[in-house]
């Protein structure tokens, strides 16, 4: 892992940034003392650390503007930072960098039911959202499973998904609106309360853009109603295969279940210690398949998902018969990453995409290079939409033992891509998938790339390092290149 060589003379200037900053957001809103800054050094991904070199917490969007003009004048480069719940590595800090926490922005500031939206600050908690209109039948439908911690600027960033993805969309097919701060200070506004916006999707753009465009400082988000009815099913498998033969089964049938996640038996079994929901040990795979809407539909569903199950040789399946069974299933599931985290002295947790009729080729090969790096994986993913989380299971301690958990995360995804997928579902690219890029996109894909960078953050100011194995200079890539054609950037909205 390589980050760009920090900037000393930008490191000499220490003193004078905290003041200018200090200028800004009031003292106790910039942080500088070495020790105070341990709880930003890194983010989920942990096993890479780095001291920044100052925390700022702005707390109005004429802050954040300011802070990133002041920056954008001084040739310091910036980090924004959510709640750091990031598995790839996009907050990391930069040692001659400053690292904006978003994390005094936590406030709804409007629920709109006749319009079905939320407009909330980045700092809001996903689940925050649901928990905020859940009394008048709506929800928010994205649930990643850090939902209780991650913010809602964080999946922006990342188009964060969720175990109900598969029928509701990503972030970025529930998202209206956002409100942004370029480089340069200026504020741009991009979308609205209407689900689609004319021209350029440049909110397409933005989301899933892990901090390298602007900082998001609003998010205006669509709620839905609650389904009328919602049943989740367990369904245990003798072999990995028949699960994955399943999953490809009942969505070839044109069903689409409101979620549909699966778990091996390393993962089962340490979730079932830990929360106790009720899986059946005795199975090598299990499928959670939940479906939802009127009552007389999910019936019928059941019953052809039950039918399906059957025909795949399924050992055991139970269906939920009360809301409080239906959440007692996804106990487990929610739990399942804490829950390894019992039975390991540390974990890394991948995340790479793979068309679903590969899934029981790719747990075979995974298995392989499970015992060829002699590293146990646990395997906890959203089968639906072929989103895997295999969780590597390492010691740190150990000498190699983190390099030998990086190359086989590295050749899992290698897998991948190989199969038809990407490297990612979710949890985006940061510095741990950067430098695997090039197996997925050639050098003109990566430079076309770079040119919307270009366009929103000339000087490569915000978040380098991250994404691009390679960087160029802006004016050596030139204008962004659509049909053949050479056209300028669109202009933005801006206030």
């Amino acid at each position: 892992m390589r980050l760009p060589e920090p900037n000393k003379s930008v490191i000499a200037k220490k003193p004078h940034i905290v003041a200018a900053l200090r200028s800004v957001v009031q003292d106790e809103n910039v942080i500088e003392d070495p020790e105070a800054l341990k709880p930003y050094e890194c983010d989920g991904l942990s096993a890479y650390r780095q001291l920044p070199l100052a925390v700022v917490l702005p707390e109005t969007t004429d802050q954040v503007s300011a802070i990133l003009k002041y920056c954008d004048a001084e040739g310091i480069n910036v980090v924004p930072r959510g709640a750091g719940t990031s598995l790839s590595g996009g907050a990391l800090p930069l040692a001659d960098g400053v690292l904006l926490s978003l994390g005094k922005f936590n406030r709804i500031l409007d629920i709109d039911y006749a319009n079905r939206c939320v407009i909330a600050q980045p700092g809001v908690t996903n689940l925050a959202i649901t928990n905020a209109v859940e009394t008048e039948g709506f929800y928010y439908a994205p649930d990643p499973s850090s939902q209780i911690a991650c913010t809602i600027g964080g999946n922006v960033a990342e188009n964060s998904g969720g175990v109900h993805c598969l029928k509701y969309g990503l972030t970025t097919n529930n998202l209206l609106c956002v409100e942004l701060v370029l480089m340069n200070g200026e504020v741009v506004r991009v979308g609205g309360k209407q689900f689609d916006s004319e021209g350029y999707d440049i909110l397409g753009l933005i989301t899933g853009s892990e901090g390298l465009l602007g900082v998001i400082t609003e998010v205006t988000v669509r709620i839905l109603r609650r389904p009328e009815t919602a049943q989740a099913m367990l369904i245990g498998f003798s072999s990995n295969e028949d699960a994955g033969a399943c999953v490809a089964s009942v969505i070839g049938s044109g069903i689409i279940p409101a979620g549909m996640e699966m778990m091996d038996k390393l993962a089962i079994h340490a979730a079932d210690d830990f929360c106790s929901p009720g899986y059946p040990r005795d199975v090598e795979a299990l499928l959670i398949v939940e479906l939802d809407g009127p009552s007389a539909e999910v019936t019928e569903l059941t019953a052809r998902v039950q039918s399906i199950a059957e025909c795949s040789h399924a050992k055991s399946i139970s269906i939920s018969s009360s809301e409080s069974e239906r959440q007692q299933f996804w106990t487990g599931r929610k739990a399942a990453f804490p829950a390894v985290g019992r039975i390991s002295p540390d974990y890394y947790c991948m995340d790479g995409t793979i068309p679903r009729s590969h899934l029981a080729r790719v747990l075979s090969r995974m298995n392989e290079l499970s015992s060829e790096y002699g590293l146990r994986i646990a395997n906890v993913f959203h089968a639906g939409d072929g989103n895997l989380h295999p969780l590597i299971l390492y010691d740190a301690n150990k000498p190699g033992h983190l390099e030998r958990a990086e190359q086989l995360g590295a050749d899992i995804l290698r897998l991948c891509v190989e199969v038809g997928g990407v490297l990612t579902g979710e949890h985006g690219v940061g510095i741990e998938k950067r430098d695997l890029m090039g197996i997925m996109f050639n050098d003109s894909d990566l430079n076309q790339q770079q040119r919307v960078k270009c366009a929103f953050d000339p000087d490569g100011r915000l978040n380098p390092g991250k994404v691009f194995p390679t960087l160029h200079r802006c004016a050596e890539l030139g204008r962004i290149h659509i049909h053949g054609g050479q056209i300028p950037f669109p202009d933005l909205p801006r206030f």
